[in-house]
């Protein structure tokens, strides 16, 4: 059974993808009374599910006249999405970021949903169990080792 943030993020997406511009403009209050929820689990659900690193930009003006801006980005490749990636990796990937990335690596069709739990189970920190910022540091290694391995087999096909 999907919680409420799992509907919502699912509600928001669906409506950005319907746009041609692939952005949104909502207001906080209408989101979270057609949810019934407090306004606080909308901020969550733009915060945590939103990010760059799922490949969404995210603008706010407060007021009463505020709203919320959710902009999807999408690479012009898929290359570019992965140099693009890989670049942002530079100084070592937590846990979250790496789960990010691997769910917008899902949703641009980079990669399988199989291929997505590979790589988290390589990258959980129960895998790499050596100390902060280290595994940080390793986790972003390996990660940008297996991206470089897509960004080659893909451009080959």
């Amino acid at each position: 059974m999907k919680n409420i943030s799992d509907i919502i993020e699912g509600y928001l997406k669906a409506i950005i993808e319907e746009g041609s511009k692939e952005q949104i403009e909502i207001k906080r209050s209408e989101i979270a009374e057609k949810f019934q929820c407090v306004p606080s689990q909308i901020n969550y659900v733009i915060n945590t599910r939103f990010t760059q690193d799922r490949g969404y930009l995210v603008e706010s003006k407060r007021g009463g006249g505020g709203y919320i801006r959710i902009l999807r980005v999408r690479a012009h490749t898929k290359a570019d999405l992965i140099e693009h990636i890989i670049q942002t990796l530079e100084n070592g990937a937590s846990e979250s970021v790496t789960e990010d990335i691997v769910f917008r690596l899902i949703d641009e069709d980079v990669i399988t949903k199989r291929e997505a739990k590979l790589i988290l189970a390589a990258l959980n920190r129960t895998t790499l169990v050596i100390p902060l910022p280290a595994r940080d540091e390793l986790r972003s290694r390996i990660l940008c080792a297996m991206l470089l391995t897509l960004k080659y087999e893909k451009s080959e096909k």
